[in-house]
């Protein structure tokens, strides 16, 4: 958790990646890189000849269909998630699989085979996060050189053993314009200083970087989730792994165009939300680029809802994009500061739930409701989710996550309207909400969160 000081950016929050997991593709990545560079400090990177990783508890038993070794590979070779593209990340793994060896970081050839030496270890899980990992470098004499211990929280949010439990966030702290630790705290700073929640957000952007920079990096953040959303609507075929579950945006998409071309002059709306969040998610399950928002599996629910914005609200904006994305920021920074994004930690409602919420409460921005609206849709759109596990069958993020998001972005909406007809007056508050779910979470038996041992993961066959 960040500091009460420091603040999550939208930058930290949104973060661009391959699929399909934010947790257990792009943390592992990131902390494989890591490693490598913690060598490369060290000035030991040149002495290592072979490595071995360790993948514990969920990362250990759903790994492989979340392409965790994939991810290790590629952090290994020295690759980034933001600026990897799909395409040369196949080339890098079929080169290590023919040669049996990596070049580590980039620059020092190793031998490594990711069938002995990446190792699945589901059933021991570390104490600070059940998605751990530990990497081990060694000599040519075999004897160990380095080892470090990783955990991925969630949302591509990667700490070392020495930042578990300090408290420490991914980046430096920067103390912030507005600073609030909860969702009433941001409420009463909000109002104090007479600004919207999208507007303390931005000026606490504009402490890290210049005005204009913050918001073309929110228009990058948008082009990256609407690319995704058209290449899930082109692509055909299968999703890889064992279930062949074929991609049904595309066919949707041509029957939708059928029945109307324009979407604005559709009825059936939620058919379109649909599509939107399920083209995203299947090409996320296919190993895509992605914006976690706030995760891989459920980074559908965001953009589908931004495009109900923008192809039925009247009036829709480019800057009621920008603001749209600050508010879901400012809420999904919540979630991450007192309870959890990570599925792996307390069920898909971290994941989906979270993204609902952030939706619901962006969507209500958007549609002019005030900052207690806002609140309040962002609670409705939790405390419904309440619960939901995290069960992916075959240890792929393809069933239910595809559907789920479809379900979390039509909730989402349905949440902002609610909320749009009241004055933001409510029983529940959004931090009573999140600390319920947090509580949930920790409730929930460890087979329903993203360990494939309950749920539809072990029912499914005989269905």
């Amino acid at each position: 958790m960040l500091s009460v000081l420091s603040m999550l950016s939208s930058f930290e929050l949104f973060k661009i990646g391959l699929g399909p997991s934010s947790s257990h593709t792009t943390g592992p990545m990131k902390a494989a890189l890591r490693f490598v560079q913690f060598l490369e400090v060290q000035g030991q990177g040149r002495e290592v000849t072979t490595l071995d990783v360790c993948l514990y508890g969920s990362l250990g038993l759903t790994g492989g269909g979340h392409h965790t070794d994939r991810a290790i590979l590629l952090g290994l070779s020295g690759q980034k998630p933001e600026v990897l593209e799909p395409a040369s990340a196949d080339v890098i793994i079929t080169q290590i699989s023919q040669t049996g060896t990596l070049m580590l970081g980039g620059n020092t050839k190793i031998s490594f085979d990711s069938k002995t030496n990446i190792r699945f270890e589901g059933q021991t899980s570390l104490p600070f996060h059940t998605n751990a990992m530990r990497f081990s470098a060694f000599d040519a004499k075999g004897d160990l050189i380095a080892s470090r211990i990783y955990y991925s929280v969630g949302g591509g949010f990667v700490v070392d053993e020495d930042e578990a439990g300090r408290n420490a966030p991914d980046a430096a702290d920067v103390i912030p314009v507005h600073a609030f630790s909860n969702a009433q705290e941001l409420l009463e700073c909000a109002d104090a200083a007479g600004l919207t929640i999208a507007q303390v957000m931005l000026e606490n952007e504009c402490v890290h970087r210049p005005r204009a920079e913050v918001l073309s990096g929110l228009d990058d953040i948008w082009g990256h989730m609407h690319a995704c959303m058209e290449h899930g609507l082109a692509r055909e075929g299968m999703l890889p792994g064992a279930l062949r579950v074929r991609r049904r945006a595309p066919g949707l998409y041509t029957k939708l165009r059928v029945q109307n071309p324009d979407p604005k002059q559709s009825c059936e709306r939620s058919d379109w939300v649909n599509l939107w969040a399920m083209a995203v998610n299947e090409e996320n399950a296919s190993g895509g680029r992605v914006v976690t928002a706030p995760t891989n599996g459920a980074a559908g629910v965001l953009p589908a809802v931004i495009n109900y914005y923008l192809y039925f609200v009247p009036g829709a904006t480019d800057a009621g994009v920008r603001t749209f994305l600050l508010t879901a920021a400012a809420i999904g920074g919540l979630y991450k500061r007192n309870a959890s994004i990570s599925g792996a930690e307390v069920g898909c409602q971290g994941e989906v739930g979270v993204a609902c919420s952030m939706a619901a409460g962006a969507l209500a921005a958007v549609l002019g409701g005030s900052n207690a609206q806002i609140e309040n849709a962002a609670e409705i759109g939790m405390e419904h989710n309440l619960g939901m596990t995290c069960d992916p069958v075959g240890g792929l993020v393809q069933i239910p996550c595809i559907e789920r998001n479809a379900f979390g972005a039509t909730m989402a909406i349905q949440a902002a309207r609610l909320a749009l007809l009241g004055d933001g007056t409510h029983a529940i508050s959004l931090d009573e909400v999140i600390k319920t779910m947090f509580e949930t979470g920790r409730d929930m038996s460890t087979k329903y969160k993203e360990t494939s041992q309950g749920g539809l993961a072990v029912n499914i066959v005989e269905c």
